[in-house]
């Protein structure tokens, strides 16, 4: 499936992670994939998540949070690489 990307996010560590881990060589082994599904955020997370974004939407974020925010979201987003390689890896078998 194509997506598009920006430069910026092909030049991020999650889209340089991305295309690792899409080069296609090496393959999930059924309990690696089912480990993989096992991860997540935890409840304190979550919450400081939540209260990140509620802030950022209001407008009332320092710096220092603005930058705690965003590597909240990269996290996110390699989370959901894997979960979704991992997935794939299981479906194949």
């Amino acid at each position: 499936m194509a997506t598009l990307t920006t430069t910026k996010d092909r030049r991020s560590e999650i889209g340089i992670f991305a295309r690792l881990l899409e080069n296609g060589r090496a393959k999930l082994s059924p309990s690696l994939a089912r480990y993989i599904l096992t991860l997540g955020f935890d409840s304190d997370d979550q919450h400081r998540m939540a209260e990140l974004a509620e802030r950022n939407q209001a407008g009332h974020l320092a710096a220092d949070e603005h930058e705690e925010l965003m590597s909240f979201v990269k996290v996110g987003h390699l989370l959901a690489l894997l979960h979704s390689r991992a997935r794939k890896a299981l479906k194949k078998r």
